[in-house]
């Protein structure tokens, strides 16, 4: 999707439904397309690489570490497609960020979870979804049950909000069986 306006894309959902990859391949087609393309990712996120964003699947591009949101704007001046991948973890000055970027005519392409381990909305994503021009809302596979799963499970006993981690931690829930006692 090429928009010479501006746009902003928000790829969601829970744990294991895909949002990486898919960030991955909008990216990578638009590199095909040979446009300018950067890609960001926070600092805390360092489960596989520093300097990749890497999906569960290992599927890979290079990326650009930040501490904070503000070093998109001067890193990605000549950059016509901006992708960001874990946005939620970002402080609220990202939602400004992206609409100044897409107000330039730049393509935002974002990934992160709309809601943390307890179902609630998770930091930023809930104003950034307001703002965007087009949401991608992605499913998982339940744990449990097969079915279709919107919810991310912490089984582990840790209350923190932020706590990285995988299926050692995680688990993708259907409705059903994330409210189940």
């Amino acid at each position: 999707m090429q928009n010479k306006k501006g746009v902003i894309e928000v790829i969601c959902g829970p744990m294991f439904s895909g949002k990486t990859e898919e960030l991955l391949r909008r990216l990578k087609r638009s590199i095909i397309a040979k446009n300018k393309v950067a890609v960001f990712k926070p600092k805390i996120d360092n489960r596989y690489s520093d300097e990749f964003v890497v999906s569960h699947n290992n599927n890979s591009i290079k990326s650009i570490t930040i501490n904070h949101s503000k070093e998109i704007l001067e890193l990605s001046k000549d950059i016509s497609i901006i992708g960001i991948d874990e946005i939620q973890f970002f402080d609220t000055d990202i939602i400004k960020i992206c609409i100044e970027l897409a107000n330039k005519g730049k393509r935002i392409i974002v990934s992160g979870l709309d809601k943390d381990f307890q179902g609630r909305p998770f930091g930023i994503m809930p104003n950034l979804m307001c703002e965007a021009e087009l949401v991608t809302k992605l499913t998982a596979i339940c744990n449990q049950c097969g079915d279709y799963a919107a919810f991310t499970k912490r089984i582990s006993d840790s209350k923190d909000q932020v706590l990285l981690g995988e299926t050692d931690i995680y688990e993708a829930n259907c409705r059903g069986c994330f409210y189940k006692k």
